[in-house]
């Protein structure tokens, strides 16, 4: 089974409002804000943004996540490494952690289980 493309971009900033401000310039509509200087935007279809405000002495970073349909059927090729296999996230997904052939880390995510 493959994934199916880009399901989110995760982001770190020193700065929520200024990052949430810069990206509804740009076209994407908050779709939730939360009580502790993160939320989510979204332009159209495409994957979601979530940005999540970081400490000045910490220095931000970015993640993708691809999409997979389905966390109990999804297998990956044998010659891909699995980091750590598919987990529970507090934000109510599944997650898998896999390391390309140059070793960067790459998120699977999935929809949790109902």
């Amino acid at each position: 089974m493959a994934t199916e493309g880009i399901e989110a971009v995760f982001l770190e900033t020193h700065n929520w409002g200024r990052a949430a401000k810069f990206f509804q310039s740009l076209g994407f509509e908050l779709e939730f804000a939360t009580d502790h200087n993160s939320g989510q935007l979204r332009n159209g279809d495409g994957p979601y943004v979530f940005i999540a405000e970081v400490p000045e002495d910490q220095e931000p970073r970015m993640r993708l996540a691809l999409k997979v349909p389905d966390a109990e059927t999804f297998r990956p090729d044998p010659a891909v490494e699995v980091v750590t296999p598919f987990e529970s996230t507090h934000y109510g997904t599944k997650e898998m952690t896999v390391r390309d052939p140059d070793g960067r880390l790459w998120s699977l995510q999935a929809p949790a289980d109902d």
